[in-house]
């Protein structure tokens, strides 16, 4: 099974997700500040990492935004029950996923085994009998085989949600997709996210694209109704 990394400045949160999670067979290492656990995620990465925002020390929006500068690990953010702006900066910074609380285990799960089936769906080799050509527009190539992106020949981290969004537009160029259509494409179905979701995704492809790019528009936002990719 998985390794599962909790960072939780909540000591009883904590022990109640690590047992929950041994339960179910995973392999648990937990946390109670940001900064031990940025350490320990730079050193020995798991398989997925569940994040907490607000802790003292180093919150989860700084490690992951340092995280995220040498790493695609799959992260799920644990965010307050009112506070929607958690979520806006959650995932402008790379997270994959979140959950707010006061959460269900069994629900915090489901989101677990979700985003690793979409991760391991993606991993090298995954799927040898399936392999698919690389796709080439223009100056992007994105390779689902290797989970690789590059723009004008040079690498473009992504996550794998950022992935799968990207796959999705640059699949058809030209052709509109809509939000959900890009959720479709980027989360099971038993996962429900909203269109801020799909937003900040969005703004963060651009915004890795324009860090290589300055002149990078191939993503148009058509407003009310979706997505395109435009090939130069």
């Amino acid at each position: 099974m998985a390794t599962i990394a909790l960072v939780d400045d909540d000591e009883n949160i904590l022990a109640s997700l690590k047992v929950f999670f041994e339960a179910e067979g995973y392999t648990v290492r937990s946390y109670t500040d940001g900064a031990t656990a940025l350490a320990a995620l730079a050193e020995a990465p798991p398989d997925i990492a569940i994040l907490d925002i607000k802790m003292p020390r180093m919150d989860g929006v700084e490690v992951l935004r340092r995280l995220r500068q040498s790493s695609n690990l799959p992260v799920i953010f644990l965010t307050s029950k009112d506070d929607e702006m958690d979520e806006v900066v959650g995932f402008n910074v790379g997270a994959d996923d979140y959950i707010k609380k006061p959460f269900s285990q069994r629900l915090l799960s489901e989101r677990v085994k979700a985003l690793l089936r979409r991760t391991r769906a993606n991993m090298p080799g995954a799927d040898p009998g399936g392999d698919k050509k690389p796709i080439v527009r223009g100056e992007l190539t994105l390779d689902p085989n290797r989970h690789a992106c590059t723009w004008k020949g040079e690498q473009v981290r992504l996550t794998v949600t950022e992935f799968l969004i990207l796959q999705a537009l640059a699949q058809r160029p030209g052709y509109v997709k809509s939000r959900d259509q890009l959720m479709d494409a980027a989360y099971d179905d038993q996962v429900y996210v909203d269109d801020r979701t799909i937003d900040s995704h969005i703004k963060r492809l651009r915004k890795k694209f324009r860090d290589i790019d300055g002149d990078f528009d191939a993503i148009e936002t058509l407003y009310g109704v979706g997505y395109r990719y435009n090939e130069a």
